[in-house]
């Protein structure tokens, strides 16, 4: 795309000018997805959605089917028992279905809730978030920032993998760290020697590709130091370190989504698409015990929701809710690539609902 074409792309275009022609690949994706106002999250484009009849480009789980949430609240309320608390947070709500579908189980089973506070850095999501769940009342709240001190149950669903990653690249036995330079006014890749490495060792000589997340081991972090009671449970694609940096992962994980495609060309479309890797998910779990978290448990999205009582959820379906409601446990759709990271911190670990079949943590 030539850097002139939009607002987004001159102002990427400048910055790469004044950082002497390059900008690590963080930095760009960073502009790319969260630049206020331009930026794919902090834009106005619709994103979240079942069809691209509809303008969107993904569809996530809450979307997909409201037993998602209804399921995930029974782990919920199990967390808010056992860390004696009554508020729950949720990072990058997308339309505000899961909230949705996590209040109306809480109120319908009567469970005590003082507040449901939203973080969210875009603003017409934050619109629709308002409107869907205006219903709930003061309740739910929306916050900009994190607090000196949190109490409570922490929910993100697909939150890591939209977290800026650095991109490195083995070519030629010699380690670069890839990034963004300007040529005949497009943007264009450009890697530079690097003393970065992957956590692990990459057997072989040939060239590869792959992604480090210090963004959102650093986001573990900021949380681990905020919340003094409590716990989370973190929900995205992904793998532990052995899978992830495998030798045959030659090319990374890094796409794009549009239109319910996918590509992997970040540098084309900017700001009107989205760009996401997948999680590793030890460094996570790593980057949180650093923290001072504890680790509840590990395993795939179709062994955690089956874990909180899915099946028994599916039998007053339809036939074609059981349909999509099965993608989010089959293995071949979204129950293995998914992973449930949960963890707590500020009370004793316990043997939490979702993680009592298939536990992984193990495999971290």
């Amino acid at each position: 795309m030539d850097t002139q074409h939009t607002p987004l792309s001159q102002s990427i275009a400048r910055e790469i000018h004044a950082a002497g022609g390059w900008l690590g690949f963080d930095r760009f994706m960073h502009l790319a997805l969260y630049a206020p106002g331009l930026g794919y999250y902090a834009n106005d484009t619709i994103k979240l959605g079942a069809m691209p009849a509809g303008g969107s480009d993904f569809v996530t789980a809450p979307e997909l089917s409201f037993l998602y949430g209804q399921v995930l609240a029974a782990q919920v309320i199990e967390a808010l028992q056992q860390t004696a608390t009554d508020e729950v947070w949720e990072f990058g709500a997308g339309s505000g279905a899961l909230a949705e579908q996590v209040l109306t189980t809480l109120q319908a089973q009567g469970v005590p809730l003082k507040r449901y506070t939203i973080v969210d850095v875009s603003g017409s999501l934050r619109q629709r978030q308002q409107a869907r769940l205006a219903a709930f009342g003061d309740v739910v709240q929306w916050a900009d920032h994190l607090p000196a001190a949190m109490h409570g149950v922490v929910l993100g669903n697909e939150v890591l993998d939209a977290m800026p990653v650095q991109l490195l690249a083995r070519v030629d036995g010699v380690w670069h760290e890839r990034g963004v330079a300007l040529q005949d006014g497009a943007f264009a890749w450009s890697d530079r020697p690097t003393d970065l490495r992957p956590p692990l060792e990459i057997d072989g000589e040939h060239d590869y590709v792959t992604e480090i997340h210090p963004q959102g081991e650093a986001f573990l972090r900021t949380l681990g130091q905020h919340l003094q009671r409590g716990a989370a449970f973190f929900i995205d694609y992904g793998f532990g370190e052995d899978e992830y940096y495998h030798p045959q992962r030659s090319m990374g994980t890094l796409v794009c989504h549009q239109r319910h495609r996918m590509d992997s060309d970040p540098l084309a479309d900017v700001g009107l698409k989205d760009i996401t890797a997948h999680v590793n998910f030890t460094g996570s779990a790593v980057a949180a015990q650093e923290a001072g978290w504890d680790i509840l448990g590990y395993t795939s999205q179709g062994h955690f929701l089956l874990n909180c009582g899915f099946t028994e959820k599916t039998d007053p379906l339809t036939l074609p809710q059981r349909a999509l409601a099965g993608k989010l446990v089959l293995e071949h759709e979204m129950g293995e690539l998914f992973k449930v990271l949960g963890l707590c911190k500020g009370v004793a670990p316990w043997p939490a609902l979702g993680f009592a079949l298939g536990d992984r943590t193990h495999r971290l």
